[in-house]
């Protein structure tokens, strides 16, 4: 059965300024602001949360399909999702629009100056859950707003379980939306500052939005991350990456994980590791869609981090 990702596609421009912000903003100008950073570095990357979702979970052996809103201008995203043997059936084309884009400025102390232009996300209510087929689990991953809770919604008339991943779109939705994803949803993820937020918003603790799902997922960075279940809180250990390149697309890489281990039906110890490993691997390689792995490389991985077999 396939695996139905709502969210996100969308390119992202990464630039680097070699030198420091703070070097060019006049402190007591703040409210006359007009600078220009020359950047001599750029690179496009392939992202977008349903994006990278679906990347990982390919490579994995999943059965990812993507439903995404795109526009005029892409081609060579969705050229690039069929080479990797994505299918772009659900992927819909806003011919007035442009794709989804950030525009990332970086400067030597790793601050960053973003752009975020949704363009053609801002559609993504017209993707329907019923127009995908053979589809047993999903996630609504950060999109457009009315998206979002229209696919929310639609899974839940479905009787397919999903998970509520609601990422950098969480501030968009008041106290009674979010409470209506919790309803609807049947497992929750979310690092550690939406979870926090989560709880201002709401007025609820992580232990009684947690109660109300079969799982909620908080992912803590270096520190691990925690699974609340109706049985127990589970602490997840990190792994310890070959290399640390590039976080961006990281805890799409850990929600890969989590929606094989909901599929395959694994336990949530395993479940939770295996996530934790895809981030891992997904942190060594720039960009949140370069990274390179197979099934027999997992293995191997899993077994030399966890000293355990992993069965799938």
């Amino acid at each position: 059965m396939n695996t139905l990702i709502c969210g996100s596609i969308a390119y992202d421009s990464i630039m680097l300024f070699e030198d420091r912000f703070k070097n060019h903003i006049i402190a007591d100008q703040i409210h006359n602001l007009n600078v220009a950073f020359l950047v001599p570095h750029m690179r496009r990357e392939y992202g977008g949360c349903a994006g990278n979702i679906a990347y990982s979970l390919r490579l994995l052996g999943g059965k990812p399909l993507v439903m995404a809103t795109v526009g005029q201008d892409h081609a060579p995203y969705t050229d690039r999702m069929r080479q990797k043997g994505l299918s772009t059936e659900h992927v819909c084309v806003i011919p007035d629009a442009f794709t989804a884009q950030a525009f990332i400025t970086t400067d030597l102390d790793d601050n960053q100056i973003t752009a975020f232009h949704p363009g053609a996300m801002s559609s993504s209510h017209q993707n329907h859950i019923v127009d995908a087929k053979d589809v047993s689990l999903g996630i609504v991953a950060p999109d457009g707003r009315d998206g979002m809770i229209q696919h929310a919604k639609e899974f839940h008339e479905a009787g397919i379980p999903f998970v509520f991943d609601p990422g950098q779109g969480l501030p968009m939705f008041d106290r009674e939306e979010l409470l209506s994803f919790i309803k609807l949803a049947q497992y929750a993820a979310m690092n550690a500052y939406e979870a926090k937020m989560l709880e201002e918003k709401t007025g609820q603790t992580i232990s009684e939005i947690s109660g109300q799902l079969s799982a909620l997922i908080v992912t803590r960075g270096g520190e691990g991350s925690t699974i609340y279940t109706d049985e127990k809180i589970l602490e997840i250990p990190t792994v310890t990456a070959k290399e640390v390149v590039d976080p961006t697309g990281c805890g799409d890489s850990y929600r890969s994980g989590l929606l094989y281990g909901i599929q395959a039906g694994l336990d949530w110890e395993t479940t939770g590791r295996l996530a934790s490993l895809l981030g891992a691997i997904k942190i060594a390689s720039q960009g949140p869609q370069n990274h390179q792995f197979d099934r027999a490389y997992v293995e191997g991985a899993f077994k030399e981090s966890f000293d355990r077999a992993l069965e799938w």
